[in-house]
């Protein structure tokens, strides 16, 4: 038994070379682009950068690989849930994605689909892109099939393959040949309508790699073979899969003897092709039973001629898709599963989809499975490691807002899907960017839903299957060479990728020039998607766009002004230039096309005033970015002039400053500055244009110097240019050009030396008889005497330790000493601020100046005089800056603590003290100076409680703490509780005994004990007696006495006998009656407020109307509430009798003055007690039974009284709902 004769491979390589030819005819522009496809992978080589994932995820591998028979007896119910494969690929993190020789994947994006389902669309994306596609009718082949149909009974297209030929099946069992030439001519017509009488309508199509060999499948199940270069009929097959089903897919593979078909009844079978003793033969088996699992789709790896040789290709890889799952499957060397995936739920309608493609990633080319069920699609990325396993790497899925129904890919980062509403949607894998959208319903394309259906045997197939089919459109889309075919009703249509020219010509005849331009920067950037027909070298690729850019700028610019409107406002014909000449620019600019900017393109605009004008205002974020340098002299003259026409003189100077202006006229420059007060662009001019960096200094001091020694107030204009000239001195003395970049490094030392000489002149050029000497460094020196100090310790930091460096310090400190110290029309801050300065750089290591010590003494008696008491604060801290900047080496210690505290500088006197660690004597300091006295508190805290400080010096800063105890509770009682209780609770009584003013004594107290004064110290942690907490209570009672209750209720550590007594000494009534409640002597504590609340009551019965009458019968009611409160509080623990003992008296006194009103003087409030006593009996019916109540009242009335208060009481028994009143009423 042998394979196919060699006669047959002669055979086919004939027909090989007989289609490389019609290649080389074919289609014109369709032929030449489809060549750009072939090179897809060696460009993704190239692009390095461009990798496909930026993440990828491995797939866990399955301890044991499943066998083809254990898939089959799964279980393929779409009504079951859908599960892992294995349930311990739930923790993928777990296992080790290389241990195994297989691998399985688990779906992390399997469950509910609307979960997945995105509604939101993707933007627009025509105007980035362009139009990506071109679609072609191919009339011939169309107008062919459709007389086909009328002239010999061809019937309608059904199936379409595509390779080097085209081949179309019809519905009446023909197999159409047609050429890809521009004739696109009939080749063959194979079989007749008899055959397809017997087999049916032609339901798939195949044609192997080398287009020898044409494979038909029929809807009765029948399958043949065909040789393309005769037109002979080589095999019949009937018997290669069960009868009475439809093929819905016969694929060959890499392999010519080797083929799949897979048939309406879900099962797949492997075709092998042989010839034995000139008899050629196939041979099937059986790889997926339909009995255990419907497959509906198959595809089998192909690889292109270039990678014949990939290590994966020996394995002769089959992708198939169930209803529920995917499978991947080695034919080669034996039977083998690779890998499955199960879908998980989604719509039973959705056609499960199979694409591969070889893909480079991190430069190596592998292939890439892309399946999808619905609106996700995913990608699996399958290599071959050392061993010889395969592994699988899952990248990151595609999610849509559509369900699909074919996915095809155009090159490895492009596809191309097909929703349910025909309409192509052109991604870009990598970006998941939706390129493009176009509409196909007008190639009404061939569904293949009968032949799912098997309605050519009887419709033998199962629900799931048919409902799939009804969206099946298989066969009726074909892809090669980039290329992808439609099959219509009626019509061939063909699909490409445009080139990239296409593309932007596209957009040109659609009139966007502007997204013509975009479209175009992005080919040169190497940016775009879908790119087709240009090189892979960059500068190649930008020199050939930039060139077609250029002469689209033309017609841009040719545009803008023709269609500039003829009338109107001018605001009109600004809008329509600003929005067309800044293109114009922007895009010359990035293409550095600077000589087109601004020869042709300027003189075209310069044509319209307006336009050039736009024009102009275009280039003013170019120049102050300085992106735009070189400019020609014609443009930046009328740049300026433009606007200063408009009056934008900020703008001028902005743009001056940033130009090359040594082509300009610099007097003319300079005099414009100057009089529109451009001052940094006048010293820009200056310095570039002339190198001259004395002029512009000059010109400034002639302006501030002679208000400024006339002791006049300068004006907003002046200190203006006070401030630009100091900075610009700062910058020629540091090297840097004004007001920005760098002076050339070789005029630096000239510059530096032109400066020092200029500003330490003895006179100025025109001086007159009266000019002080030295008077730029005197101008200065009045102007802003710290800064201009700063701008010399800045300089002196960059001096070199030379002998030409050492004598200008020297010479410039000298000057500075004669001018203000001779002078006394300086501040105390200004001489401070030079001795400040002088201190510094005395204290520098390898300070080489010399300054004579008695003019630092002459300083601190200036700055300590105590006859002058103006400035004090300022002179302070200048002494202050002084000695912290280093100065103090210059002064002999003792005489300077004397002289600071004669003048009442505690400041000074603290940074004394703190340098010899007399911390106490700090203290001091702090209490004397009323604008730090409370911070007194934070220091002597510091002192006690951070490390380092020693005992003895601790004790020292308790000691004077304890000397000045009573200032310090005078100044803030809460911060010096706190200050004990925090440091030295343990001698708190020895506090107390020191504070002998009893104020003081009682604010230190409260804020020690009372916790509502804001310390909080635990009480515990104090350790105090008893005592004195009551001497406290004590204090209260006799300063704050309407607090002692509340502060009662806050403390704890007090003893209750004692200070009953003391409350008691202070006839505190209401606060002994609390303690004796709080001691459980509650008819004590009732006694006391009953006594209280009878005087009251006796008050308000003998005042006459005079009387303050609504403040004394508020104190009676206070009173009765308090006592009632007292009451209620204690009749839950009380027996009857005792409650008796408290309500009865209660009702009683409240009753006695009443039993006035019948007298001759009756008293002024009846009314007002009535209702109080009835506030009464109301507050003890819930504790005292009514009977007794009644009983107790009506003992002392008399007759009449009785009916009165009968009458009363019913009334009272009614409102609080009482019956049976006349029954227990006493007569």
């Amino acid at each position: 038994m042998e394979n196919e004769p060699d006669h047959e491979n002669v055979e086919q390589s004939l027909c090989a070379k007989t289609t490389e030819e019609e290649l080389n005819k074919s289609f014109n522009l369709e032929a030449s682009l489809s060549k750009f496809s072939y090179i897809d992978l060696d460009k993704e080589l190239e692009c390095k950068n461009d990798l496909i994932d930026d993440k990828e995820f491995d797939i866990p591998q399955v301890d044991t690989p499943p066998t083809l028979e254990s898939i089959l007896n799964e279980t393929d119910d779409e009504e079951e849930s859908f599960v892992l494969e294995d349930p311990t690929l739930l923790n993928i993190d777990t296992i080790d994605s290389h241990s195994y020789d297989t691998s399985s994947v688990a779906s992390s994006d399997s469950g509910d689909r609307t979960n997945l389902k995105r509604k939101k669309k993707l933007p627009d994306s025509f105007s980035l892109h362009g139009s990506v596609m071109r679609h072609s009718l191919l009339k011939g082949i169309s107008a062919q099939i459709v007389s086909a149909a009328d002239k010999v009974d061809a019937g309608l297209p059904t199936a379409i393959a595509v390779s080097s030929l085209i081949a179309v099946g019809t519905s009446h069992g023909l197999a159409l040949i047609f050429g890809k030439d521009q004739n696109q001519a009939l080749r063959l017509c194979l079989g007749n309508t008899s055959v397809g009488g017997q087999y049916g309508a032609i339901s798939a199509l195949s044609i192997n790699n080398d287009c020898s060999r044409l494979l038909c499948g029929f809807a009765k199940g029948q399958i043949t073979m065909w040789d393309l270069a005769s037109g002979k009929l080589l095999r019949s097959i009937t018997d290669a899969h069960p009868p009475g089903t439809a093929i819905l897919h016969i694929k060959f593979t890499d392999d010519p003897t080797l083929a799949i078909c897979n048939d309406s009844g879900g099962s797949v079978f492997e075709l092998t092709f042989k010839r034995v003793m000139g008899v050629r033969t196939c041979e099937s088996r059986c790889l997926f039973s339909g009995s255990k699992g419907e497959v509906c789709c198959i595809e089998p790896l192909h690889s292109k001629p270039e990678l014949k040789d990939h290590p994966i290709t020996q394995f002769s890889l089959l992708a198939m898709a169930s209803l529920t799952k995917i499978l991947v499957i080695g034919l080669k060397p034996s039977l083998k599963v690779w890998m499955t995936f199960p879908y998980g739920r989604m719509d039973p309608s959705s056609v499960p989809l199979l694409a591969w493609h070889f893909v480079a990633v991190h430069n190596y080319v592998n292939p890439m499975l892309a399946f999808c069920r619905g609106d996700v699609v995913h990608f699996l990325l399958v290599k071959r490691d050392e061993s010889g396993a395969i592994h699988v790497t899952k990248q990151k899925h595609l999610h849509l807002y559509y369900d699909l129904i074919n996915f095809t890919w155009i090159n490895s980062r492009t596809v191309v899907l097909l929703d349910s509403v025909e309409k192509l949607h052109v991604i870009d894998r990598q970006t998941q960017e939706e390129l493009e959208t176009v509409e196909i319903s007008e190639v009404q394309l061939v569904y293949n839903s009968s032949h799912f259906k098997s309605l050519a045997t009887g419709g033998n197939v199962s629900q799931a299957l048919a409902l799939v089919g009804e969206k099946a459109c298989y066969q009726s889309i074909s892809s090669y060479g980039g290329q992808i075919f439609y099959l219509g009703t009626k019509s061939v249509y063909v699909m490409m990728l445009r080139s990239w020219r296409e593309r932007v010509d596209h957009l040109l005849k659609q009139d966007c020039l502007t997204e013509a331009l975009a479209l175009a920067w992005s080919f040169h950037e190497g940016k775009a998607k879908a790119v087709v027909g240009l090189s892979g070298d960059a500068s190649k690729r930008k020199a050939v766009v930039a060139d077609r850019m250029v002469e689209i700028l033309f017609h841009y610019a040719d545009r803008a002004l023709k269609k500039c409107p003829d009338q109107g406002k001018i605001q009109v014909m600004e809008q329509h230039f600003q929005d067309m000449v800044p293109v114009i620019v922007d895009y010359c600019l990035l293409l550095e096309r600077k000589d087109l900017l601004f020869s042709q393109m300027y003189d075209k605009l310069s044509e319209n005033s307006v336009a050039k004008g736009v024009f102009l205002e275009c280039l003013e974020p170019y120049i102050l970015s300085d992106k735009l340098v070189g400019m020609t002299p014609q443009v930046m003259k009328d740049l300026i002039v433009h606007f200063q026409d408009k009056k934008l003189m900020e703008n001028v100077e902005a743009l001056i400053v940033h130009m090359d202006i040594t082509s300009l006229d610099i007097q003319q420059v300079v005099l414009m500055c100057w009089e529109n007060r451009l001052y940094d662009a006048m010293i820009y001019v200056y310095n570039r244009g002339m190198n001259e960096f004395i002029s512009p200094m000059e010109k400034l001091f002639r302006v501030i110097s002679p208000p400024l020694n006339a002791g006049r107030t300068l004006t907003d204009e002046q200190v203006v240019m006070g401030n630009k000239l100091l900075v610009y001195i700062s910058c020629c003395l540091a090297g840097r050009a004004y007001p920005l970049g760098d002076i050339p490094e070789d005029l630096v030392p000239l510059v530096k030396n032109q400066v020092f000489e200029f500003l330490i002149r003895l006179h100025s050029a025109e001086a007159s008889p009266e000019e002080e000497i030295y008077p730029y460094v005197r101008t200065l020196l009045h102007f802003d005497t710290r800064e201009f100090l700063n701008v010399l310790a800045l300089t002196f930091e960059d001096f070199k330790n030379d002998k030409q460096a050492v004598e200008y310090q020297q010479r410039i400190v000298d000057i500075l000493l004669k001018v203000m110290v001779e002078n006394s029309d300086f501040t105390p801050s200004q001489v401070g601020c030079l001795f400040t300065f002088l201190a510094r750089q005395l204290a520098k290591p390898d300070n080489t100046l010399f300054v004579n010590r008695t003019l630092f003494d002459q300083v601190l008696e200036f700055l300590c005089s105590p006859d002058d008491d103006s400035r004090h604060s300022e002179r302070q801290q200048v002494l202050l800056e002084l000695l912290q900047a280093g100065g103090i080496v210059q002064f002999e210690e003792s005489r300077l603590i004397r002289m600071a505290e004669k003048a009442e500088f505690y400041q000074i006197c603290e940074f004394m003290y703190e340098r010899e660690h007399q911390y106490d004597k700090i203290i001091d300091c702090y209490l004397r100076d009323p604008l730090r006295e409370e911070e007194v508190f934070n220091y002597i805290h510091n002192i006690l409680s951070i490390p380092g400080h020693s005992a003895e010096e601790k004790q020292s800063v308790w000691q004077k703490a304890m000397d000045h105890i009573e200032e310090l509770v005078s100044l803030k009682p809460c911060k010096a509780a706190e200050l004990v209780a925090t440091h030295f609770s343990e001698q708190i009584e020895i506090v107390i005994k020191k504070l002998q003013d009893q104020v003081l004594l009682f604010k230190f107290l409260r804020s020690l004990l009372d916790p509502r004064e804001g310390i909080h110290v635990n009480q515990e942690s104090l350790q105090m007696p008893p005592s004195v907490t009551e001497q406290f209570i004590e204090l209260l009672c006799q300063f704050d006495p309407n607090q002692v209750i509340e502060t009662l209720q806050a403390l704890e550590c007090y003893r209750l006998e004692e200070t009953i007594q003391i409350t008691q000494k202070y006839q505190l009534h209401e606060v002994t009656a609390y303690l004796l409640e709080k001691k459980g002597d509650i008819h004590g504590a009732f006694l006391i407020m009953l006594k209280r609340l009878q005087s009251k009551l006796q008050e308000i019965t003998h005042q006459d109307e005079k009387a303050k009458e609504d403040l004394s019968l508020k104190d009676v009611e206070d009173t009765m509430v308090e006592t009632i409160a007292l009451c209620q509080r204690n009749s839950h623990n009380l027996n009857q009798q005792q409650r008796e003992a408290l309500w009865f008296p209660l009702l009683e006194a409240m009753m006695a003055p009443q039993k006035l009103s019948g007298s001759a003087a009756p008293h002024l409030h009846p009314e007002a007690l009535r209702s109080l006593t009835m506030q009464v009996l109301n507050s003890m019916a819930a504790f005292i039974a009514l009977p007794s109540i009644l009983q107790r009242i009506l003992q002392h009335e008399t007759r009449q009284e009785k009916e009165k208060e009968k009458e009363k009481i019913e009334q009272h028994c009614d409102t609080i709902g009482l019956s049976n009143f006349q029954m227990i009423f006493l007569p």
